[in-house]
């Protein structure tokens, strides 16, 4: 990813999809060469001078203070998480030299300790790029049952939510007439990762995959719209208990920089609720595929508490 320019290209896209009249300006009925608002109406919002301005956007200057960034913000209308991805964007264009690659990715003892306390409950260890660093037996069962079981644990051939929601059609059909607000929602988490981690190649490989072999995330992607959630709700279909409404939660890993944990639950007496103890139930292995599915690792641990 060239990381120079893109400063620029957030904030000319951002401009270009507003309205004089979102930001209380007369337009005059007049014809506009390009889309949404000028450069020099966008410089007088934001109280700074054209020609400064147009060199921020065409990534002739890098030097925006948070004081500059904070006022583009606010002309720009941007909330909190965009105003946060603005002030990492402008960081990351002012970086010189070779950076460290960010280490690989692993859920720690205490992460799976966690994601085991939720039981039942669907759970999915997410790392800074949506790889899926572990999950537990009904999240696997939710989320990718096609998949093999222990294909976390295989740092090169981990799952990623991102390659999944616009590349696999069985999570195209899980989340059913919802496909397209999910989508946006991993496109928008990605934005922010790459404002967060500019130096990560792995990063810039999936957005590279994504572009080529999905048109419609190449659209998403091109509107530099960034969400950060906490709480989303999705109408999804699965092929074993039929249609459900989860509530999907995040909860950051505090020891692990850009980890998180996504939990799924359903409302109480709902018939979605009745859907996930039914996935929980049909989910268990029997005592023969636990045998066969066993990992060395496990089957290690066994043979050492017998000896």
């Amino acid at each position: 990813m060239d990381k120079k320019p893109r400063l620029g290209e957030f904030l000319k896209t951002r401009r270009s999809q507003l309205q004089p009249a979102d930001v209380g300006l007369p337009d005059f009925g007049e014809r506009r060469r390009v889309p949404g608002l000028r450069r020099d109406e966008l410089a007088q919002l934001a109280g700074v001078g054209l020609s400064y301005y147009t060199r921020l956007e065409q990534g002739l200057s890098l030097n925006a203070s948070p004081e500059v960034l904070d006022a583009l913000a606010r002309a720009l209308g941007l909330d909190e998480v965009e105003r946060a991805h603005l002030h990492d964007l402008a960081r990351a264009s002012r970086r010189t030299g070779t950076r460290r690659r960010p280490a690989p990715e692993r859920a720690g003892d205490t992460t799976q300790q966690l994601l085991g306390a939720f039981g039942e409950a669907p759970a999915v260890v997410l790392g800074r790029r949506s790889d899926v660093l572990a999950w537990n037996r009904t999240g696997h069962a939710l989320f990718a049952g096609h998949l093999d079981p222990h294909i976390p644990d295989q740092p090169d051939q981990r799952p990623n939510t991102a390659r999944l929601v616009f590349l696999d059609a069985h999570t195209r059909d899980l989340y059913d007439a919802d496909w397209p607000k999910k989508a946006r929602d991993v496109v928008g988490k990605l934005r922010l990762a790459v404002g967060q981690y500019p130096d990560d190649p792995r990063l810039a490989a999936l957005i590279g995959e994504l572009t080529m072999n999905s048109a419609e995330f190449t659209t998403m992607w091109s509107e530099h719209r960034v969400r950060k959630w906490d709480l989303a709700t999705y109408r999804m279909h699965h092929p074993l208990v039929g249609r459900m409404q989860l509530n999907l939660q995040t909860l950051n890993v505090p020891q692990e920089e850009g980890q998180r944990i996504v939990v799924a639950t359903a409302d109480v007496g709902t018939t979605s609720a009745a859907a996930l103890c039914l996935l929980a139930q049909t989910s268990v292995p029997t005592v023969r595929q636990a045998e066969h599915t066993e990992t060395p690792r496990s089957l290690r641990d066994r043979a050492d508490s017998r000896g």
